[in-house]
């Protein structure tokens, strides 16, 4: 099935965080999307493309300043359904003759609710079925006069243009941000939108994969390919992709670098080699990483760090595979999206991934990433594609830098072990609860930082730790769990009556944004 046979919707990226997580919506829909930053959309690239809709992304830019980013002028002409979200709907009302301000106590960040005007028009067929939608909002400016032909059809209290529309163009525009989880009902927004332009739908994981399968067999040749395997969901689907695609030109190197979970690397290695024949070098460089890493206490540095060193160690193995050229990885687009911006697009970098910004430009093996422009729910549905046992689907995810990134400031061994003895103990309690699955990331840190406390009335000095347990569908954006109080108490005392070394246990309650799932 080729691209070509789609109808295609354009996102043009004016470098939101979350640009991705639009056409991660669309390809729920089965609707085939392209993201494109706004500065590569030309008229002659219009002509080209030739889309059924567009849709215009949020972005950290104002539209108010000199030189801010813009479409051209020729989007507007092109007779298709546009949507404008968040600073695309700023964007919109500017370029077509409406106003907007910043400030003045109308900035919103996070949930808010948007209430219905009197009309009803068919972008929002299934919204307000209740007296008000809970929508994530994240803008400092906003809309303060609507551009010649909209109208408004919904309002939230700090922003009285919510929804807008110009019903004679099918143009809309919105203020929140309907593509991340916390907007509930976003989705049928979508469906609403992809409707109105006459969108078959046709766009499928299986055409995904066998597009994959074409791409990998044409970059990689006859060449031979490792991959650096953890044996969570990224590199095992990668790993079963490429396999599928060129067979026994790949070999798996799943590095033992010192910073996995309690009995990880047995675990990995056996569920591994018992589920697929696939070449598996179990490389033990714990004393390699633990050293270089020695001392280490900022962020950045330890994922460069450990980015550079686990590129040492598959240059290593990669002169005893004769023919080796390529380096394979599970590289997600929330990996990439946080260290770079997409398609060169101009969103802000907030943080470097071991596997993305810590890669060194000379790194002697070329890169293939088929999955670096999925997010993890697209991984997991491409892995029921491919045919991998539940056990490996439904894992938690786990940073490539490990534990380096739950030990904020200085990395010891003493204190990687206290973590893993502590995580185990928490995450054998969320599994005693059942509640595992409801979950999407659960992890202990230990915190720089040691505490008075009373044991069997002595006095103890220990460490502190904070649980982290969040709830998503992609990563991108995240809530905490809500544990009852019981869980809370009962897990503490489990984890400083079994745990030497901790005498004190923090929740975590911070979304995404503001915060990162990890720590560091």
């Amino acid at each position: 099935m080729s691209q070509t046979s789609h109808d295609r919707l354009l996102i043009i990226d004016f470098g939101s965080q979350v640009t991705q997580l639009i056409a991660r919506r669309l390809r729920e829909l089965n609707v085939y999307c392209e993201i494109h930053p706004f500065q590569n959309v030309t008229d002659a690239f219009l002509d080209d493309f030739a889309p059924r809709a567009v849709i215009f992304s949020g972005g950290p830019a104002s539209v108010i300043d000199e030189g801010s980013p813009r479409p051209p002028q020729k989007v507007f002409e092109l007779g298709v359904p546009i949507l404008g979200i968040c600073y695309g709907q700023q964007v919109m009302m500017e370029m077509l003759g409406g106003r907007v301000e910043r400030g003045h106590g109308t900035a919103e960040f996070g949930r808010a609710y948007v209430s219905p005007s009197e009309s009803r028009i068919d972008l929002l067929n299934g919204w307000f079925l209740e007296e008000r939608e809970q929508v994530w909002m994240s803008h400092g400016d906003h809309v303060s006069q609507l551009a010649p032909g909209f109208a408004v059809y919904g309002t939230s209290p700090h922003a009285p243009f919510a929804i807008t529309a110009d019903l004679s163009r099918n143009f809309f525009a919105v203020q929140f941000h309907p593509e991340v989880h916390h907007t509930p009902n976003g989705k049928t927004l979508y469906e609403n939108f992809i409707r109105l332009a006459g969108f078959k739908g046709d766009w499928t994981m299986a055409a995904y994969r066998d597009e994959a399968i074409r791409l990998i067999r044409d970059q990689v040749g006859d060449k031979q390919v490792i991959c650096g395997l953890s044996g969570g969901v990224d590199s095992s689907v990668a790993a079963v992709l490429i396999h599928e695609a060129i067979g026994d030109q790949l070999t798996c190197v799943f590095v033992d670098h010192g910073l996995l979970r309690h009995n990880e690397a047995e675990e990995v290695v056996t569920m591994f080699r018992d589920h697929y024949n696939i070449p598996l070098i179990h490389a033990d460089e714990a004393d390699l990483f633990l050293g270089e890493l020695e001392g280490v206490s900022d962020p950045e540095e330890k994922r460069k760090t450990i980015g550079r060193l686990f590129i040492d160690v598959f240059q290593k193995y990669a002169g005893q595979i004769d023919g080796a050229e390529f380096l394979a990885q599970g590289t997600l687009y929330p990996d990439v999206i946080e260290s770079v911006s997409f398609s060169g697009g101009p969103s802000v970098t907030i943080k470097s991934h071991h596997n993305v910004g810590g890669l060194p430009e000379k790194m002697g093996l070329k890169l293939v990433e088929p999955l670096r422009e999925l997010f993890k729910d697209e991984v997991r549905a491409l892995g029921h594609e491919l045919g991998l046992p539940a056990s490996f689907i439904g894992r938690h995810p786990f940073p490539g830098p490990g534990l380096a990134i739950r030990c904020p400031g200085a990395i010891t061994r003493d204190k990687l072990e206290i973590l893993r003895k502590a995580d185990a103990v928490y995450i054998d309690q969320i599994r005693k609860h059942g509640l595992y699955d409801e979950i999407w990331q659960a992890f202990v840190a230990i915190l720089p930082v040691r505490t008075v406390g009373v044991m069997g009335d002595g006095r103890t000095y220990d460490y502190a730790c904070a649980l982290r347990a969040v709830t998503s569908v992609d990563g991108m954006t995240a809530d905490y769990y809500p544990f009852s109080h019981e869980f809370l108490g009962e897990t503490a005392t489990r984890i400083i009556n079994e745990v030497k070394g901790i005498n004190r246990v923090t929740y975590d309650v911070t979304s995404k944004p503001p915060g990162t799932i990890e720590w560091e």
